[in-house]
């Protein structure tokens, strides 16, 4: 009798191992690719970078715990070939570009691996994505400026300064 419920203990201990090993296991560590238009010595950049970390640590994304960020930056159009070659070989589960500079070649090196973008200007206009509300592809974002705001902001001007009768406008 004590034979038979000793070979039930170790039985059923062998047959709960491998669900005690699946129970164990960490979280899955995500990575993220950031690809930036600047120089890393870069003041503006560096504040950028510090508010994006933080924001993906208020979101409870910490680098080196759950999350492995890889970030690469230039200001030559070669070495954004290069850099964005170079994340997408890293397998990312998403890229993050900020500015018009990058994305092209971030939009030739993959057409699978997600792609967020920021401050880009007229993405529509610029090929990148089929519409705002249905981007299409890979890609997706935010924009500086929406464009079809500036009739309105004339429209503001005409309304607070009625006698001035020619604009100039500067982009």
């Amino acid at each position: 009798m004590q034979r038979r419920d000793f070979i039930k203990v170790i039985a059923g201990s062998a047959t709960s191992w491998p669900l005690a090993a699946l129970a164990q296991q960490g979280e899955r560590v995500r990575r993220i690719g950031v690809l930036m238009p600047l120089a890393t010595d870069d003041a503006d950049l560096r504040a950028g970078y510090a508010a994006f970390v933080e924001a993906l640590q208020q979101l409870g994304w910490t680098d080196g715990r759950n999350v492995q960020i890889q970030t690469r930056s230039a200001s030559q159009a070669s070495d954004f070939r290069r850099h964005a070659t170079d994340l997408v070989a890293l397998a990312p589960d998403v890229i993050f570009s900020n500015g018009n500079a990058a994305l092209p070649a971030l939009l030739q090196a993959t057409h699978t691996v997600p792609i967020v973008f920021a401050a880009v200007t007229d993405p529509v206009g610029a090929g990148f994505i089929e519409s705002m509300a249905h981007p299409g592809g890979n890609a997706t974002g935010f924009v500086q400026f929406e464009y079809t705001l500036s009739g309105k902001w004339l429209e503001l001007l005409k309304e607070i300064a009625p006698s001035v009768r020619s604009f100039g406008i500067l982009r």
